[in-house]
């Protein structure tokens, strides 16, 4: 056992790396008891438990022995109220039920506390936030850039490719670039802009109107589905398929059996 003195709060002793406040302070005062009750032992320095300090910390809730409050708000396994317990007896319920004591808001006071089966509901959580996930929508800005003087060849494949990309829900921005003496003509990428609007005005519309960037002149095409339906849409479509095509196995075996 060592004893330290910390700047103005006295002797400190090490007692199995573990630091306790004396009882007497700087100044004769005893303020060991008032100060362990409000901070308690704390790992010395170099000792195996101060290394520990420095770990992520746990985002997962306190479960059965890892609460330490009195008395906690307890609900059953089914949601029922069961009213404030001692953590004792709360403890022994989830034991008698062969179940888990979860804390499920910590901030309250007293703590609220649920029986449930803890490894069932970290995995129906695990599944639910998988699910939500895969049904999230996440809008993309497609970019298609033309020039002032296009073709009719190179345009209907540029316009193709709008078309696709607002039938998947996505966003375009169309970019025009100009070059040379064709910045003198802002017109011709403005009516070009609206012609290409006009041609798949049943796809999007115009959520950004035309202007000029610099060189360049940009519209954005917002598409007229959302994103999450064509998604709804293309999963509905897969699993159809996946069910003919097991439908047909089926009968390739029926028929192969007679």
């Amino acid at each position: 056992m060592t004893v330290r003195r910390s700047p103005g709060f006295g002797l400190h002793r090490c007692d199995g790396g573990v630091s306790v406040l004396a009882s007497v302070g700087v100044d004769g005062i005893d303020l060991g008891p008032r100060l362990r009750q409000a901070w308690g032992p704390y790992p010395c320095r170099g000792s195996p438990a101060a290394s520990v300090q420095g770990e992520p910390i746990s985002v997962e809730p306190r479960i059965n022995d890892r609460i330490r409050v009195a008395e906690v708000r307890l609900v059953g396994p089914n949601g029922e109220q069961v009213g404030i317990v001692r953590i004792e007896d709360a403890l022994r319920l989830a034991q008698e039920s062969d179940l888990d004591l979860v804390e499920v808001a910590p901030m309250a006071r007293p703590p609220v506390c649920k029986l449930m089966d803890f490894g069932k509901f970290k995995y129906e959580s695990a599944v639910k936030e998988r699910e939500a996930r895969k049904n999230q929508a996440h809008t993309i800005i497609k970019e298609m850039k033309l020039r002032p003087k296009i073709d009719q060849h190179d345009y209907d494949t540029k316009k193709g490719h709008v078309v696709r990309f607002l039938k998947q829900g996505d966003k375009v921005k169309i970019t025009i670039m100009f070059r040379g003496r064709e910045q003198s003509r802002p017109e011709l990428g403005f009516r070009l802009l609206q012609r290409l609007a006009s041609d798949v005005e049943d796809l999007g519309f115009v959520e950004s109107s035309p202007k000029q960037d610099g060189r360049n002149m940009v519209m954005v095409l917002g598409p007229l589905r959302k994103k999450a339906d064509v998604m709804a849409e293309q999963r509905a479509e897969r699993e159809n398929r996946k069910t003919a095509a097991a439908l047909a196995a089926d009968d390739a075996v029926s028929t192969r059996e007679q």
